[in-house]
C-alpha cells in the first residue's frame, strides 16, 4: 500500500499540503526544465509519502506517481518526481532526454538487509531495504537527497562506492557485438523484451542505441541488464552503448537547462571512461567494443571547444588504456566539426556517430572529409524525434544508419 500525506513545515505554523497520489500533470503533457531546486529553508512545505513500510519525507512541490496507476508514464530522472512501483513494460518516453535532478524511484522487491551505495560519477544512491529497492538521483544537490532517503530510515551515511565486485560477473558477448552495417535505432529507454522482439519481426531494423549510463542519462532503464542485452543479441540485434556524462553546457541539445557541463574536461573525461567501462562491463560488453560518448549540441568556439576536446581526447585515452574502442556522438556543426579542424592535437575517437537530421540514410556526410573515419567507423542520425510502430508496438526514436566494423 503507498500513500502521501501532508507533513509539517520546519517553519511552526507554516502551511502544510495534501499530496494526491496521481500523475495528471505528467500525463497532460512533458514538464518543463529539469532544473534542481535550491535546498529547503525553514519555511519549506514537505510532505510525507510512505510506500511499503518506509515514510519519506520530500518537497511538497515534488510530483508523486504511481506506475501501478500509470504504468505508461516514463520513469526520468531529469524532473523532481517520486516514482512508487515497478515502471511499465511501454512506456512513452521521448526519443532521447538529457539531464539529472534530485528524484527517486522507489520498487517492490524481497526483504534485503538495509544497505547504501553510491556513484558519484553518475550521481546516483541506490538503497535496498524491507521490501524495497531505491534508485535516487541527484544533480547538483546531493545533501537533499541524502537527507530525503535519511528520513526512511536508509544507511546514507554508511554508503559504500557501487564497485563491479558487488554484481555478478556478466558473461561476455563476443566481440561483433557492436559491429554492424544497416538500419538502426535510438530510444531512451530500453524497450521490453515483447516490444523487442515485435521490432525485430515487422521492422528493418537490426541495431540499437541504449544509454548505458553516464551522470547526464536522463531516462531509468528497467530493462537494461545483462540478460536482456545477451537475449536481444543471440535474437541477431547489435548494439550502439551510449553513455551520457558531462555536456558541453547546461542548455544544448535535449538539455533543457539541466545538464551537469564539462568544468574540468582532463579529470572529467577520464572518471567518464573509467565509469563507461563500468557499466559496460557489467552488461557484457568487452574489451574491444565501442562506447560512444554522447556529447549534445553547442556553439562551438573559444573554451567550450577547448573544454570538448580536452573531454573527449583524455575519454578516449582511457578508454584505449582499458582495451576498448571509442565512440562519439555529436551534431556535425559542433562536434565533429570541431574534432575534423583540431584533428593533429588530439586523439580522434574510432567512430563517429554524427547527427544531421536531413532524411537520408547514408553514412557519408559533404562536411565529413573521406579519409577520416573511413573503414566502417561511422554511424549516421539521419532522423530525430520520431515515433514508429512496428508489429503493433509504437516507440519514440532516433533512426540511424551504422557502417560500423
Amino acid at each position: 500500500m503507498l500513500t502521501a500525506r501532508s507533513s509539517q513545515t520546519r517553519r511552526t505554523g507554516a502551511r502544510a499540503l495534501t499530496v494526491l497520489l496521481a500523475a495528471a500533470a505528467l500525463a497532460a503533457g512533458p514538464l518543463g526544465p529539469a532544473l534542481s531546486a535550491p535546498r529547503p529553508t525553514d519555511s519549506e512545505d514537505l510532505t510525507q509519502v510512505d510506500y511499503r513500510g518506509h515514510s519519506f519525507t520530500v518537497p511538497a512541490s515534488w510530483q508523486i506517481v504511481d506506475l501501478k496507476k500509470h504504468p505508461d508514464t516514463c520513469v526520468r530522472f531529469d524532473r523532481h518526481v517520486v516514482y512508487l512501483g515497478r515502471p511499465g513494460n511501454h512506456q512513452n518516453c521521448p526519443a532521447r532526454a538529457s539531464g539529472r535532478t534530485e528524484a527517486l524511484l522507489i520498487q517492490p522487491a524481497p526483504t534485503a538487509p538495509s544497505a547504501v551505495t553510491e556513484n558519484p560519477t553518475a550521481r546516483t544512491y541506490r538503497a535496498t531495504g524491507h521490501r524495497i529497492v531505491v534508485t535516487a538521483a541527484y544533480g547538483y544537490d546531493r545533501t537533499r537527497i541524502q537527507d530525503v532517503l535519511r528520513s526512511a530510515g536508509l544507511p546514507v551515511a554508511a554508503a559504500r562506492p557501487d564497485e563491479p565486485a558487488e554484481r555478478p560477473a556478466a558473461a561476455l558477448l563476443p566481440a561483433d557485438a557492436t559491429s554492424f552495417r544497416g538500419e538502426g535505432f535510438d530510444a531512451c529507454t530500453a524497450p521490453s523484451q515483447s516490444a523487442m522482439d515485435a521490432w525485430r519481426d515487422d521492422s528493418g531494423y537490426g541495431a540499437i542505441g541504449v544509454y548505458i549510463g553516464g551522470l547526464n542519462r536522463a531516462c531509468a532503464q528497467q530493462h537494461l541488464t545483462a540478460n536482456w542485452v545477451r537475449t536481444q543479441y543471440t535474437r541477431g540485434w547489435r548494439f550502439i552503448p551510449l553513455y551520457v556524462g558531462r555536456q558541453p553546457s547546461s542548455d544544448g541539445g535535449s538539455c533543457g537547462g539541466g545538464c551537469a557541463a564539462i568544468t574540468s574536461p582532463v579529470s572529467q573525461g577520464t572518471a567518464a571512461a573509467d565509469d563507461a567501462v563500468k557499466q559496460a562491463a557489467a552488461l557484457g560488453f568487452g574489451k574491444s567494443t565501442v562506447i560512444y560518448n554522447d556529447l549534445e549540441h553547442y556553439e562551438p568556439g573559444g573554451k567550450v571547444t577547448d573544454q570538448v576536446l580536452a573531454y573527449i581526447d583524455a575519454y578516449t585515452e582511457r578508454l584505449h588504456a582499458l582495451g576498448y574502442r571509442s565512440g562519439a556522438y555529436g551534431n556535425t556543426s559542433s562536434l565533429v566539426s570541431d574534432l575534423i579542424a583540431n584533428r593533429a592535437g588530439i586523439t580522434l575517437p574510432d567512430v563517429i556517430h554524427f547527427a544531421r537530421w536531413n532524411r537520408v540514410s547514408t553514412t557519408s556526410d559533404a562536411s565529413i572529409p573521406s579519409t577520416l573515419w573511413s573503414k566502417h567507423q561511422r554511424i549516421h542520425q539521419y532522423i530525430g524525434d520520431t515515433t514508429e510502430t512496428h508489429g503493433g508496438v509504437k516507440i519514440s526514436i532516433d533512426r540511424d544508419r551504422l557502417d560500423v566494423g
